[in-house]
């Protein structure tokens, strides 16, 4: 019996979709002013279960809270957006993965330092934008990495 698999092309245009998707919902309820809705009560509960969610650390959109803090909503946004740029060009993947996220999780590293010891208070501007490197790198290399990962081998023929 064969197992049944989602192609890797699918999955990396789902996942596309899905940043995508969560992107403009933590945004949305607090855009069209409908945060007690039930849309965006189960947004603001999916949050949860990822972000903190506390009234300080998160941006305000006239005077409602965004489903997610400063910092994730940099990730958020951040990994949509490079989710979506990793369709552009050919499918190749840098040979240092590892070493593009550990680079790009340096400014977010270095927020959470400062804040964690007491130096300063980044604000949630400065989470968010120290977010953005670390999102984007990780939006672009999990695309990317489906996308090759979809083209078709010499040993694809073979077997």
């Amino acid at each position: 019996m064969t197992e049944a698999r989602v192609p890797t092309r699918l999955l990396a245009v789902l996942l596309t979709v899905a940043a995508c998707a969560w992107t403009a919902a933590i945004v949305l309820p607090a855009l069209t002013h409908n945060g007690a809705s039930f849309e965006a009560r189960a947004i603001d509960l999916i949050g949860s279960f990822v972000c903190h969610q506390r009234d300080e650390r998160s941006f305000h959109l006239d005077g409602q809270r965004l489903a997610v803090c400063g910092r994730c909503t940099g990730l958020y946004v951040a990994g949509a957006l490079g989710a979506v740029f990793a369709w552009l060009g050919r499918a190749r993947v840098p040979s240092n993965t590892r070493a593009v996220l550990l680079i790009a999780a340096v400014p977010t590293a270095v927020t959470f330092a400062i804040e964690w010891i007491g130096l300063a208070d980044p604000g949630n501007a400065g989470r968010a934008l120290a977010a953005l490197p670390l999102g984007a790198a990780a939006g672009w290399l999990f695309v990317r990495m489906l996308r090759v990962e979809a083209q078709p081998t010499t040993c694809a023929i073979i077997t």
